[in-house]
Order: C-alpha cells, then sequence, then structure tokens
C-alpha cells in the first residue's frame, strides 16, 4: 500500500488536471485524449524496465544504480544521475510553481497580490521538507490515505460529468485532427508523459520496504493500473466537459478543471477539486523530495556526481538529510528565479518541458543497462529485457526529435519570449545530458575508474 502510493504521490493526478493537462490540451487540443493513452502507453513500455530489475537487487539509486552496476564499468552511471539531478531540480517546479500558480490564480484578488506566490512557494517548500525530514514511515501512510481518497473522486467526478454530458459525448478525443496533425498531439504527449511520471520511483524505497524484490514489481503493477483509471476518463471528461468545439479555449483560461467541475458538478464539486488538487500538490511534494532524497544520497554513498559526505542518514530519523536539504534549496532557489521572469503558470510549464525530456533520457540509459544486462548474463528474457527495453528507448528518441523539431517550429513560426523560452529549456536540457554526462563520464572513467566499477552495486536484499 504505502509503494503504491509513493508512486502515485509522485503523479499526483489532481493537481495534473490543474497544470500538466493545461500543456496538453494547449497543443493537442480536442485530441488530448489521444495523448493521454498514447503517453500512458508508452510510460506503461517503459516500466517494464525498473519492473525487471527491482526482481535483481533493492537500491535507493533505482535507474542510476540499474543502469552502473548493469553496464560495462558502470560507464552509464554518471549521465543517468546527472539527467536524474536535472530532472529533479526542473520537476520540482511541477509542485513548487505549481500550487503557487494555482494558489496565486485562483482568484483576482489573491492575484492582485503580485509576490504573494512566493510565500506559497516557500510554505510548500518547507512543508514537504519537513514531512519527508522526519521519516518515511510517517509520510508514507499520509501518501496513501490522502491519495487514495483523491482517486476515488476523480473517477466518480469524471463519470458524473460524462454521463451529465449525454449527447455531447464524441470519439473525437480519440483520434487525431488533421488541423493539428501528428506532431503537435506527439509534443503534447510529452507533458501527458510526465501525467505518469513516478510510477516507477517507489524503486527508491526499496532499501526501506519488506520483501523489496517482490513487493516493488506489484507497486509498480498497481500505480500504473490506479493512473491509467484516474487520469484517462478525466481528460476524456474535461474535453467533453469544456466543449470540443471550442477546446483551445480550455488551455487560455486559469482555472479550467475548476470551470468544468463547478458546471457539471456545482460549487461542491468545484471546492473538493480545489481541496484535493492542493493535497495532490502536497503529496507529489513529498513523494518527489523522498525519492530525490534517496537517490541522490545512493550516487554521493558511491561517490557519484555528489561529494560522499552527503551519502549519510540522519542518526535519529534515519533520512537521507542533507541530500534532502540540497534539493529543496536549489530547486526553491530556480523556481523563484523563473517565477520572477516568466509568471508562476508560464515558469512551470518551460521547467516542465526540460524535466520530460529529461526523465526520458534517464528511461533510455536505464534500458539500455537492462539490454547489456540481459546480454551479458545470457539467461535473461528476450521479450522483457531486450526488445521491449529497446523499443521502449527507441520511442523515447522518436519523442525527443519531435520535440525539438516542435519548439524549434514554434519559435521560428511565432519568435515570442513564450516560444523562446520553450526552445531554451529544450537546447540547455539537451546540451547538458549530452554535454555533461560525456565530460563527467571521462573524468570518472581516466581519474576514478574504481569509483564506477563499485556504482549502483549495493543491494540491501542481500545484506
Amino acid at each position: 500500500m504505502h509503494g503504491i502510493f509513493e508512486s502515485m504521490g509522485q503523479v499526483a493526478p489532481a493537481a495534473d488536471v490543474a497544470i500538466l493537462m493545461v500543456g496538453t490540451f494547449k497543443f493537442s487540443g480536442a485530441a488530448s485524449t489521444f495523448s493521454v493513452i498514447l503517453a500512458w502507453l508508452i510510460y506503461a513500455l517503459w516500466m517494464v524496465t525498473p519492473y525487471q530489475f527491482s526482481k535483481t537487487k533493492a537500491n535507493a539509486g533505482s535507474y542510476y544504480s540499474y543502469a552502473a552496476s548493469s553496464t560495462k564499468k558502470g560507464l552509464l552511471g554518471p549521465p543517468t544521475i546527472l539527467s536524474f539531478m536535472y530532472y529533479d531540480i526542473t520537476g520540482a517546479a511541477f509542485g513548487i510553481l505549481g500550487i503557487s500558480s494555482f494558489l496565486f490564480l485562483i482568484s483576482p484578488e489573491i492575484s492582485n497580490l503580485h509576490y504573494i506566490w512566493i510565500v506559497f512557494a516557500g510554505a510548500f517548500t518547507a512543508y514537504i521538507t519537513a514531512v519527508t525530514y522526519i521519516g518515511v514511515k510517517p509520510s508514507m501512510k499520509y501518501l496513501a490515505w490522502t491519495g487514495l481518497a483523491e482517486i476515488i473522486f476523480l473517477i466518480v467526478a469524471a463519470i458524473i460529468i460524462i454521463v451529465r454530458v449525454g449527447p455531447a459525448n464524441s470519439t473525437v478525443p480519440f483520434t487525431i485532427p488533421h488541423s493539428i496533425g501528428i506532431s503537435a498531439v506527439l509534443f503534447g504527449s510529452i507533458f501527458s508523459i510526465l501525467d505518469f511520471t513516478g510510477s516507477g520511483v517507489v524503486t527508491t524505497v526499496s532499501e526501506e520496504m519488506k520483501e523489496p524484490r517482490k513487493n516493488i514489481g506489484k507497486s509498480i503493477l498497481f500505480a500504473m493500473f490506479l493512473t491509467a483509471i484516474s487520469l484517462i476518463p478525466t481528460t476524456y471528461a474535461l474535453t467533453v466537459g469544456w466543449g470540443i468545439g471550442n477546446i483551445n479555449g480550455f488551455a487560455a483560461v486559469n482555472d479550467g478543471g475548476i470551470i468544468v467541475f463547478q458546471k457539471y458538478l456545482g460549487i461542491v464539486g468545484a471546492i473538493l477539486l480545489i481541496v484535493f488538487t492542493v493535497n495532490s500538490y502536497l503529496t507529489n511534494g513529498v513523494a518527489k523530495a523522498t525519492a530525490v532524497s534517496r537517490l541522490w544520497y545512493s550516487a554521493a554513498r558511491d561517490g557519484v556526481a555528489l561529494p560522499e559526505r552527503f551519502g549519510v542518514v540522519h542518526p535519529k530519523f534515519r533520512t537521507p538529510h542533507l541530500t534532502l536539504l540540497l534539493w529543496s534549496l536549489g530547486s526553491f532557489a530556480l523556481d523563484v528565479t523563473m517565477g520572477l521572469i516568466y509568471g508562476p503558470k508560464a515558469a512551470a510549464l518551460i521547467l516542465t518541458e526540460g524535466s520530460g525530456l529529461a526523465i526520458i533520457s534517464v528511461h533510455i540509459m536505464a534500458n539500455s543497462g537492462l539490454t547489456a544486462y540481459s546480454l551479458r548474463n545470457r539467461n535473461g528474457k528476450p521479450w522483457t529485457q531486450i526488445v521491449a527495453p529497446t523499443a521502449s528507448s527507441l520511442i523515447g528518441v522518436v519523442v525527443i526529435v519531435i520535440s525539438v523539431y516542435f519548439t524549434m517550429a514554434s519559435y521560428l513560426g511565432a519568435p515570442d519570449g513564450s516560444n523562446l523560452a520553450y526552445l531554451i529549456s529544450t537546447m540547455v536540457t539537451i546540451a547538458w545530458i549530452l554535454g555533461a554526462g560525456f565530460l563527467v563520464t571521462l573524468y570518472y572513467a581516466r581519474r576514478r575508474p574504481n569509483t564506477l566499477v563499485k556504482a549502483g552495486e549495493y543491494d540491501a536484499s542481500a545484506q
């Protein structure tokens, strides 16, 4: 139960409705449901790798430890952890700026207090840091019970909206309109992929879970099922509830989800969505802080990317408190800086674009590690350990290429500040993954080869 909702907390379905789906609707329009389904299928394929690796070891380093320990001399370790750290820092915008912009834009009275969103961002960061700092058990219980209530609410709300829409229900949301084309739908799917990102982060608490080799895989499967039944029907309900003919207006308003919920569920439905959205951001923050602190701790313990002094746990709470504080302060500083430049809502989407590319790169590297592991041991399962990870990596490359093309085409077609910011976010992400990943790997390979050889080898289940 705790493992499932560590993943579901990171997914944060109600918060997805508040911000990530805005990005999907902005680019995919009436085809947003198609984008979400496509993203779920892609992400389900990507979950084959952590599912398979979870049977072999329990290491808080998650994808980093998988990629490092499965490749020759650990060469995929540095680029994987650096890509993951980039995702962790930029992806924090989903929670920190997401809840800040959601509360900031919820009413004109609040929006008129121009910098109040910084107070929201600071309070949110302090809250998730404190809850995560004091230990894994209290935070996991909080994630489990509030997460279950959130999923039930979204499913019931979606059913009510779909039923009340009646004759306006349509098959259009499941198609690709000629007016936008496949490239826009695929670019929208990047935001949709982020709707499901987090389903595999239960691997980061594997060192603290009972029978991890059995329960991690179960947690991933249940989390993927729950994400599908909570987000796909909700996306469709928002599409037909808003109206397919003018769906482009959904992304143009600050609170499209609240408008649809209030229209079909009344003021009570709107208030419940607000409450669950705020809580969803909080659970996302706690789940992310839990995962990030343990992932960075694992790398620091190995002496990769971070100084080894960060690879320690708190003497009382047994949490990796130093990496937690490092991430909290770094992500908060970046988010406030970007929020001051672009505004909290736009900054969240811009940073999320980069974090999406970074996490796709992480999956590609981990997939490569699984294939290398299978080939080296010569006793692997060809379909799940070679074919599936290779196929998902190819899909990931296609998504990255389309993203680069779309951001460049958008800027060249309309060279405004917003499109330039998306382009810069994309280019900086690619440069970081390729440049920093290559240079740091080269440094370790030449100066500290033994560090790479031992990277990701720790296995709590074997202790």
